[in-house]
């Protein structure tokens, strides 16, 4: 009795030493630099919009922020990453629209979606913008579609990825009008950028941060932006409702998740400085010249907006009749 009643005294001992341990970790981070998984190759709009954030959360946590690209798998490749890291908070990963879509649009996921991931914050929303390469013989949104229908098939059109926002945009455009335009899936933003540049494919529904200086260069045309109002960035393109589709709306987020299991504290910590980070005016005048808007939400609000994402999603992949291909 005395040796079970000591044997339980020293795992009650145990258990508050690493208790305590954790809470002082906690109480003391960040002591090293952290790093930001982003699951897509460089150049696209998630990309472009953690970058411009990292100085300020070096500043602010005193420790460097370091983006690490990971594309490859639908993002399942970097997000897998990050869900079998360490849950201390120096890896974290950047969720997107490709984060809701994927639990309906794959088979098999390497880590469960709802289950694998605490949230931090919803950082930012970034309008999409389909563009055409300037040798499409389309200048508006309607013809755009009158030409798709004249010519099935003949049309092409890149994407970050496989469950992209860039692929889920296009293709509930292809799916409420009716047209059929073939999906060729890069790496990452920056790829599929380089193909419509360079026209390889002739359609590109991309992010403002990465298409606006092609507008103004002219090499490539803006037809319609996908959200419900048009974007102050660019107010002279029309929304591609009023532009001749009724009801389409669509966007690209980006937010901030870490490894379940990390501390309550870690998690408050960066969501504090996310937000300090995305209040900054110069930061906030970045965003808005390119497009992005921040947001910087609760880990609950960003929590609920993930579960509505997955369903809403889900919903445009059985309709359209979405496949990996």
């Amino acid at each position: 009795m005395k040796l079970t009643l000591r044997s339980s005294v020293l795992a009650l001992l145990c258990m508050s030493f690493v208790i305590g341990a954790g809470s002082a970790a906690a109480q003391n981070y960040p002591t090293r630099s952290i790093r930001v998984i982003v699951p897509f190759a460089p150049g696209g709009a998630t990309d472009a919009v953690l970058r411009m954030l990292a100085p300020r959360l070096s500043e602010n946590l005193g420790q460097q922020v370091v983006v690490d690209n990971r594309p490859g798998g639908a993002s399942t490749i970097g997000m897998d990453i990050v869900a079998k890291s360490a849950p201390d908070g120096y890896t974290l990963g950047v969720a997107n629209l490709s984060f809701g879509v994927n639990p309906s649009l794959l088979s098999k996921m390497p880590y469960n979606t709802e289950k694998d991931f605490a949230p931090v914050s919803l950082i930012t929303i970034v309008p999409l913008v389909l563009s055409v390469h300037p040798s499409v013989p389309a200048k508006s949104v309607k013809e755009l579609i009158a030409l798709a229908k004249a010519k099935p098939g003949s049309l092409n059109y890149s994407s970050s990825g496989n469950a992209s926002a860039t692929q889920m945009a296009t293709e509930q455009f292809k799916y409420m009008t009716g047209i059929d335009i073939v999906h060729v899936p890069y790496t990452g933003g920056g790829p599929a950028l380089i193909a419509v540049l360079s026209g390889q494919v002739s359609v590109y529904f991309g992010g403002i941060p990465s298409l606006l200086p092609h507008f103004k260069s002219g090499r490539l045309v803006g037809l319609g932006v996908t959200t419900a109002k048009r974007d102050p960035a660019i107010p002279e393109i029309p929304t591609i409702a009023e532009a001749g589709v009724p009801g389409y709306e669509s966007r690209e987020w980006q937010g901030i998740v870490v490894p379940t299991g990390t501390p309550g504290a870690v998690i408050k910590r960066l969501h504090q400085e996310f937000v300090k980070a995305l209040a900054a005016p110069e930061l906030k005048e970045r965003f808005a010249v390119v497009g992005a808007h921040a947001v910087g939400s609760t880990p609950e609000e960003f929590a609920a907006h993930i579960k509505k994402e997955i369903a809403t999603m889900g919903r445009v992949v059985k309709e359209a009749g979405i496949r990996i291909e």
